[in-house]
């Protein structure tokens, strides 16, 4: 089966326009940059359990899948992806997931990570 090429052109936000130095005395104009983003090669994978160190350098994010997150008792979660980034990073990272996720609660109502309370709920 042939895989799709799924290639998508983003433009960059103001907030992150690249600004090439000049000789002193000279206006520096900001630059756009466009990002091809290819795919073609990117697998898939789910993620229920994620988990976040950090070092002064980096933050990493351990994803994996927890089979059975209700069980009791010793369990091992199997890390299937390991994210390694700078703190500018995963800065924009945190904004980019906290707009998304605002744009969703507005759209289908608030996400309760209780599993309780959402367990009470219905």
């Amino acid at each position: 089966m042939a895989k799709e090429k799924n290639a998508e052109v983003l433009k960059a936000e103001p907030s992150l326009e690249v600004e090439t130095p000049v000789a002193a005395g000279t206006p520096v104009q900001a630059q756009q940059q466009t990002l091809t983003v290819d795919d073609t090669h990117s697998t898939a994978s789910y993620a229920n359990f994620c988990r976040v160190s950090s070092t002064p350098e980096e933050l990493i994010l351990d994803l994996g899948l927890n089979p059975n997150p209700f069980a009791q008792g010793e369990v091992t979660i199997h890390v299937g992806q390991r994210i390694i980034m700078n703190h500018f990073t995963a800065k924009r990272l945190l904004q980019a997931l906290a707009v998304t996720l605002q744009r969703h609660e507005q759209a289908f109502g608030t996400l309760e990570t209780d599993v309780m309370r959402r367990l009470k709920s219905n």
